[in-house]
């Protein structure tokens, strides 16, 4: 209707306008009657000599070009979005990935999907499903979920659980590391809240060596807090393997020693919700596929 509007306004002659419309006369006067009762007041003052824009018809002429280019970019984009061409992903991923399986991944998208926006955002793994659920997120990398109505999962990356320590420390020497030599230490963890599949996984595993594990959880920031602590202290830091790795070749005074006997597994998986059929969406699964099988993230490739 705003177009019609404009038309008329340019024209101040129904007749003209509705040849530059290629619509009848009769319906253009209808459009325009019909957009002045939604507004609720009068757009023209019409006789049979001429038509008049009244003052509202002028604030609307100053007013209908913003509304119509807004209107404009939000359908370009809707079918963009649609179409999977272009589009922003909002991205949610647990702390530990950010080191390498994030980093990897959003190259690989770079180079997919040149026109894909990436918003990632850190946001532990126990609160991905919830936000995907709200429509906060698109995609998430979550550390062991739990199953949530309405998410879909996949496994993307299976590794050992790795241990941090201060060089200092009495087992730094020792390599690779039986879980049975925690007995006496402390662990450093992130609160079990924030992914119970994880830290019940390491509790399970320190119970099959015969003790129940002295566990210290540290608020927020984890990642950074646990760092912090290990490279000074007496306390032993538990991580999956890639983000140990980093940790220890950027922080001086931290080594990493792989844990064994029984080895404690970590498992990555993407998710997504489970009603979300947009292209874009699943591009990005079909690129978090390929990643994987590049780079061996998984037991056994995955096949799309």
């Amino acid at each position: 209707m705003l177009r019609y509007f404009l038309a008329v306004a340019e024209e101040l002659h129904f007749g003209r306008a509705a040849t530059r419309l290629y619509i009848a006369q009769p319906s253009l006067s209808h459009q325009i009657r019909k957009l002045e009762e939604i507004l609720g007041t009068s757009l023209f003052v019409r006789s049979n000599r001429r038509v008049q824009l009244t003052a509202a018809g002028r604030a609307l002429v100053r007013e209908a070009p913003i509304a119509l280019a807004a209107l404009e970019n939000a359908v370009q984009l809707t079918r963009l979005a649609g179409s999977g061409i272009t589009t922003t992903i909002r991205l949610g991923y647990t702390p530990v990935t950010g080191f390498d399986t994030l980093t990897t991944l959003l190259d690989a998208l770079h180079k997919d999907h040149p026109g894909l926006t990436v918003d990632a955002r850190e946001i532990f793994s126990a609160e991905i499903p919830e936000r995907l659920c709200a429509g906060d997120l698109d995609i998430g990398l979550a550390l062991s979920p739990q199953p949530a109505d309405g998410v879909s999962a996949e496994l993307l990356r299976e590794e050992p659980v790795s241990a941090l320590l201060s060089i200092c420390h009495r087992l730094a020497a020792g390599t690779p590391l039986p879980v049975a030599a925690l007995r006496d230490e402390t662990l450093l963890l992130f609160p079990r809240r924030l992914a119970p599949v994880y830290y019940d996984g390491i509790v399970a595993a320190c119970r099959e060596a015969g003790f129940t594990p002295e566990i210290c959880a540290f608020d927020e920031p984890p990642v950074h807090a646990m760092l912090a602590r290990l490279a000074g202290g007496r306390e032993i830091g538990l991580a999956p393997a890639s983000f140990a790795e980093h940790a220890a070749n950027a922080r001086a005074g931290i080594v990493l020693r792989d844990v064994v006997d029984p080895p404690i597994r970590a498992a990555l998986s993407v998710l997504w919700p489970a009603n979300d059929p947009s292209p874009a969406v699943a591009g990005v699964l079909a690129t978090a596929r390929r990643c994987a099988e590049r780079n061996g993230w998984l037991p056994h490739p995955v096949l799309e």
